[in-house]
């Protein structure tokens, strides 16, 4: 401490040197001290260093004055608090001086300090005296009015306060709002500026008293229009209130918007320039709000974007046409030049303001996409010929946005409506591609840079959301592109542009479209890719790669003769291929495009391929390269013109198999499908020294830490099994252990499990040894059998015995000799009393994905041995017997599904596992097989309707809907007819089998569903409870997976729906356990059936919500019971991102029941449990907490940073809301770098 402060008071000393240098370096000594975390000053020091820098703000030189006001940054954490007080009182003093040197930096001086204070949020009692003290002095220096360049510093500094600090400045919004009101009437428009924009920043933050005396202050001063210099500025102030507000504006869009609109008739362009910005605030930040003011805004969009009063267009359409320019005519502009100059005329400014207005729109109503494309689009691509070039770019810009509302939604959560719509606009979009076209081709050859981008960043994403409508109109572009890659005076950015949009035409338009153009487009790519700016270079090695597809296209053949071009093409990528010093980009490009060349043009290069392969070597041995590399020798492996690859397989597979043990997962599996291709491919030129050097890595990659690198391991263990039989000892040796410990894996599942499947039927077909059929077996069933002699010890996972019978299966099919034996042994199994459940288990598994495949009718003691296993007190050797039964019976319909139905009949106590094999039939069979049988099965399934237990009614609905899907133009009628049943249980059956006829896939039921869907939907008004639940389950799976099919009855379910969210008192009882008495609530599960329909419709039906109304419940959810409100804080999370406007309209509202949450405490005498979910609920709410303070307003809400500093202030809330925190930031940083190769 002491040298510390010995070594500020030489500093301190130094700085009062008659030096002015001597002066800076010590104060710039001072920052450095300043800035280091372990610094602690002592009382006398922090006076002195207070004084001392306060005085050099007055020093005469300036170097010295900003240091000094830089340093109060830091000092602000280094200091008490009365220091900062003294420090801010003088900096308020300082800025009301004379000197306008002293006031400069003095309020650089208070922006430096406010900026450094402690955020509201932390409720810092330092930071709320500091702006106590400061407010209290700017709104005096503000309402003086004696110099204007004081006030202007003060409405600055208070604007940086308001909006880091507003919620601490309750208590001064009332006098901050009444000094700001006056100064919109202020003869310098400076100062009118500065008070927009802190009103903007109070009214995030402000109480709602206080915002509707501001918006009524506003109209009043609207609807008077004094004079018009006012009603702009008010016009703007309500624009950018909207901009940080607009959530609490919506509510006062009724009064404002008719005004606006009067305003626009008026004839002062800037006025209506405000008035459009104003529109497109409000268009962008109240969207529901606008809704009905939208075709009026479009409306007057349309008519002033192309309001230019003092320029004639037709003259400009002529000259088009004559394509003539006369002396006589540039004399006559000179002319009449004096008499009128552009700079007078502001009508542009309109014209900008209306076209960005109508972006706002087109980018915020999708539903209006057919609207747009009527009317909008024909008036914007009439507008293409705008001269100003700002506006014009404006105009592009708005296009795109409709392009970008046009592309084709992507994912499987497509619904058929919203495609409809798309198709309907990709049509009309389709009709207006000439005149687009017509409006573009001829700017393309514009002197303009501007210009000209914008055309092609147009062009791009036309091309991008209509791949080949360009087709018919390409010779028309192709001269603009060619002469913004020739011309000296393009950019960089525009020869960029031009190759992008080439890369696009090229991969989005068939070959022969573009085959009569290659002769004029090569040239100047080619010159591209010699061009000195890493980046051109990059782009036209991406051409070239998409030309030479066109040029000779390998998937179906061409008669254009690409030879001329070869040479041109390969050179220049060649020199490009062989420098070392470029860029990174440039590189790896280079490699990709002569990999193209030599896959597509390989047979044209004669001599050149050789010494290019081997360069390809090179880059395989270098870190940087090698990955870009191993891609391109894929391609050229795999390519159908059957490349001569020998001169460098015996160097490469080494190399390309010690990229196995590399820690790069994009390597490994690129490495691995390399191989793979190169394996089928060149089998006849691999050494077994090659083919050992592969083998001796594969079993390091073979296992559950990483699924489908496992995957292309053992499909790379399948080609060598197939094409190399001199590997199959290696293998055995030591792949294969890997690979049956990856089936005992309860991880395998999927593509991995397919793999392991083809690999085992592979390998039994070679007949090697100690790999036959027999010796696979024993491996794999070993562990199950040797479980039962150790006693048990070794227990293995549930999946593991599927994974197993699935393998055991496809050895059968591969052998069907060997598996009668196999079959055998395993009734033998199920039969003997010895044997553990784990084997009975295995055995009818087994038996189940046998007899899906093979017919056992010749097993003639199998039904008798599953009928007695369903007697086993084991449920899991049950199950599986019923899972064998309905296998066995689809391998053979005639003997066994007769059987089935007569025992379902026959055997009440077995009703359950039989109807689960009867399940696994129908889900198994083919349509064609089961259709003789649907009669009788679906008549036997509604005589088991009525049943009790709802586990065999939930059965029983899977059963018929999944039967329904087999025929469903007659059997869907008669679902529907069982509506009317008089039988509650009936008809929850019904509907829950309507649930099993809903997939995310297409079927041919979804036509016929969706016609009669709505009469299934009515179930929801039901009398019976359950029958209500169950229509709501089947409602959340339409909404899921098919969305299309209930979003034209939304706005009849969303009433019933919204009813079941509400709790029902007649619903709750009390039920008496000795001597406590417990409350039951029979509403509880439909409740939660109908929040989790709510929940789902967030994902696929947003556009068709009344977002308010939603909110409404979700706010009543937020005080249901504990799994309500955990669902309810999950949907808060969801909407803060979705729907972030409505959200803080309703803030105030949702944020009580989260306090309440927070703040509730568990009785003293309560259960762990209850504590346990009280502690779940906090966390919850505080996700749901975190999640709202991503929306940027929320912050500066006052209820918000309210609730926020009761969380600090508490240390238990405050723990866990920081933890929270740190998982949200950790888990938004794990997602952005995850490794998606």
């Amino acid at each position: 401490m002491a040298s510390v402060s010995y070594h500020i008071s030489n500093l301190l000393e130094k700085m009062t040197s008659t030096d002015k240098d001597f002066r800076f370096m010590a104060t710039n000594d001072l920052m450095a001290e300043l800035q280091k975390d372990s610094i602690k000053l002592d009382e006398d020091s922090e006076n002195k260093v207070v004084t001392m820098l306060l005085k050099l703000l007055e020093d005469k030189n300036g170097e010295v004055q900003n240091l000094a006001v830089k340093c109060l940054g830091p000092l602000v954490g280094k200091v008490k608090e009365y220091q900062v007080e003294t420090i801010v009182d003088m900096l308020c003093t300082n800025m009301l001086s004379d000197k306008e040197q002293l006031r400069d930096s003095s309020s650089m001086g208070l922006k430096t300090v406010i900026a450094e204070l402690p955020p509201a949020s932390t409720g810092s009692a330092l930071t709320a005296n500091v702006c106590k003290k400061i407010t209290a002095q700017l709104t005096g220096a503000i309402s003086k009015q004696e110099d204007v360049s004081v006030q202007l510093e003060a409405l600055d500094i208070l604007s940086d306060m308001l909006s880091r600090l507003g919620s601490t400045l309750i208590s001064f919004h009332s006098p901050i709002l009444s000094c700001l009101l006056p100064q919109l009437t202020s003869p310098r428009l400076a100062v009118r500026k500065r008070a927009i924009i802190a009103l903007s920043h109070l009214v995030p933050s402000c109480s709602a008293a206080i915002f509707t005396e501001l918006m009524k202050h506003l109209l009043t001063e609207l609807s008077r229009n004094e004079s018009t210099s006012t009603t702009r500025t008010y016009i703007q102030c309500l624009a950018a209130i909207s901009r940080q507000a607009g959530h609490r504006v919506g509510e006062h869009l009724e009064k404002i918007i008719p005004v606006l609109v009067k305003f626009c008739n008026v004839e002062d362009d800037e006025l209506r320039e405000y008035c459009f910005q104003a529109f497109e605030s409000f268009v962008r930040r109240c969207p529901k709000e606008m809704s009905p003011h939208i075709p009026t805004v479009i409306g007057l969009c349309l008519k002033y974007i192309t309001y230019d009063p003092n320029y004639n267009y037709d003259n400009d359409e002529e000259d088009d046409d004559n394509a003539m320019d006369t002396e006589s005519g540039d004399e006559e502009d000179e002319e009449t030049g004096d008499e009128y100059s552009d700079d007078d005329d502001m009508s542009w400014k309109v014209r900008r303001s209306s076209v960005k207005c109508l972006e706002a729109v087109m980018s915020t109503r999708h539903d209006m996409l057919q609207d747009f494309y009527k009317t909008v689009s024909p008036a914007l691509i009439a507008r293409f010929k705008e001269r100003e070039e700002n506006v014009k770019a404006d105009i592009f810009l708005a296009y795109m946005a409709l392009l970008k509302q046009t592309r084709p939604m992507q994912g499987w959560l497509q619904s058929s409506d919203i495609m409809g719509k798309e198709d309907s606009s990709l049509t009309m979009l389709k009709s207006q591609v000439p005149n687009v076209v017509k409006a573009l081709h001829k700017q393309l050859k514009e002197k303009s840079i501007k210009s000209r981008q914008g055309c092609l960043c147009l062009l791009t994403e036309l091309a991008n959301v209509l791949p080949g409508a360009l087709a018919d109109h390409i010779p028309a572009l192709i001269p603009g592109i060619v002469y913004s890659l020739t011309d000296k005076s393009s950019s960089s950015n525009m020869k960029i542009d031009s190759l992008s949009f080439l890369t696009v035409i090229l991969c989005n338009h068939p070959p022969e479209t573009l085959h009569p153009h290659i002769k004029v487009i090569l040239p100047p790519v080619v010159a591209c890719i010699g061009d000195p700016f890493y980046k051109i270079t990059s782009e036209a090695l991406l051409v070239t790669q998409q030309l030479v597809k066109v040029i000779r296209p390998l998937e179906k053949p061409s008669s254009f003769d690409s030879k001329p071009y070869v040479k041109d093409l390969f050179s220049s990528t060649l020199k490009r291929l062989k420098a070392a010093d470029i860029d990174q980009e440039v590189k790896e490009r280079a490699i990709s495009c002569m990999g193209q060349i030599i896959c597509n043009l390989g047979d044209q290069l004669g001599g050149d391929l050789q010494p290019t392969l081997k360069i390809f070597l090179e880059r395989l041995k270098n870190e940087i390269t090698r990955l870009t590399t191993v891609k391109t020798l894929t391609l050229i492996a795999g390519s159908s013109l059957k490349i001569d690859l020998r001169p460098v397989l015996a160097e490469g597979v080494p190399i390309l198999a010690s990229f196995l043990r590399k820690n790069h997962r994009a390597l490994k599996l690129m490495t691995l499908i390399a191989l793979d291709i190169i394996i089928k491919n060149y089998s006849d030129c691999l050494k077994p020294a090659m083919i050992e050097s592969v083998l001796s890595e594969l079993p390091s990659l073979i296992g559950e830490n990483d699924m489908h690198i496992s995957q292309v391991a053992i499909m790379l263990l399948s080609c060598l099994t197939k094409v190399c039989p001199s590997s199959l000892s290696k293998i055995s040796g030591s792949a294969l252990p890997e690979v049956f410990n990856l089936v005992h894996s309860p991880l395998l599942q999927g593509g991995a499990m397919n793999a392991i499947l083809d690999f085992f039927q592979a390998l039994v077909v070679t007949k090697a040894a100690n790999m036959g059929f027999n010796e696979l077996l024993k491996h794999l069933t070993g562990p199950f059998y040797g479980s039962q002699k150790s006693g048990g010890s070794t227990i293995m996972h549930r999946q593991s015995y599927y994974s197993v019978a699935k393998c055991v299966a496809a050895l059968s099919s591969t052998c069907p000799k060997e598996a009668i034996n196999m079959v055998n042994h395993f009734i033998q199994d199920v039969k003997n009393t010895k044997s553990s459940d784990s084997v009975r288990i295995l055995a009818f598994l087994c038996l189940a994905e046998v007899g899906r495949t093979m017919n056992l009718c010749g097993q003639k003691e199998l039904k008798k041995v599953i009928l007695e296993a369903f007697s086993s007190p084991n449920e899991e050797v049950k199950s599986a017997a019923s899972y064998a039964l309905g296998n066995i019976c689809v391998g053979n319909l005639n003997e066994y599904l007769p059987f089935m139905l007569n025992e379902i009949g026959s055997q009440p106590k077995r009703q359950y596992l039989l109807l689960h094999s009867l399940k696994e039939v129908i889900s198994s069979s083919s349509a064609e097989a089961l259709k003789p049988y649907v009669e009788d099965i679906w008549t036997l399934l509604f005589k088991h309707c009525e049943c009790s237990e709802e586990g065999t009614r939930n059965v029983v609905a899977e059963c018929l809907g999944k039967l329904t899907l087999v025929n469903p133009a007659q059997l869907l009628p008669r679902l529907k007819k069982q509506l009317t049943s008089g039988s509650p249980y009936t008809r929850s059956t019904v509907v829950t089998a309507i649930k099993f006829t809903i997939t995310d896939q297409l079927l041919p039921i979804d036509a016929l569903l969706k016609g009669c869907i709505g009469d299934f939907l009515k179930t929801l008004q039901d009398p019976d409870l359950n029958v209500r639940r169950v229509a709501l389950v089947m409602f959340n799976s339409a909404a899921h997976n098919k969305p299309s099919l209930i979003r034209d009855h939304l706005d009849s379910v969303l009433p019933h729906l919204y009813n079941e969210t509400k709790i029902r008192k007649d619903l709750i009882r009390e039920v008496e356990m000795g001597p406590f008495r417990h409350t039951v609530d029979d509403g509880l599960d439909v409740r939660k059936a109908a929040f989790e329909c709510m929940y789902t419709l967030l994902d696929s039906c947003l556009d068709r919500l009344d977002i308010f109304e939603y909110l409404n419940h979700v706010e009543d959810g937020l005080k249901d019971h504990y799994d309500i409100r955990m669902l309810t804080f999950i949907m808060l999370a969801r909407l803060s991102a979705m729907c972030p406007n409505a959200v803080m309209q309703r803030l105030d509202r949702l944020v009580e029941p989260l306090r309440a949450t927070c703040t509730t405490k568990v009785k003293a005498g309560s259960v762990k449990q209850e504590f346990e979910k009280q502690d779940e609920l906090k966390r919850s709410a505080m996700r749901a907490v975190a999640a709202l303070l991503t929306i940027a307003e929320a912050q500066k809400s006052s209820v918000m940073s309210d609730f926020t500093s009761q969380i600090r202030a508490n240390s238990e809330m405050a723990s866990i809301f920081e933890s929270i925190q740190k998982d949200t930031i950790s888990s938004t940083a794990a997602t952005e770098t995850m490794d998606t190769s």
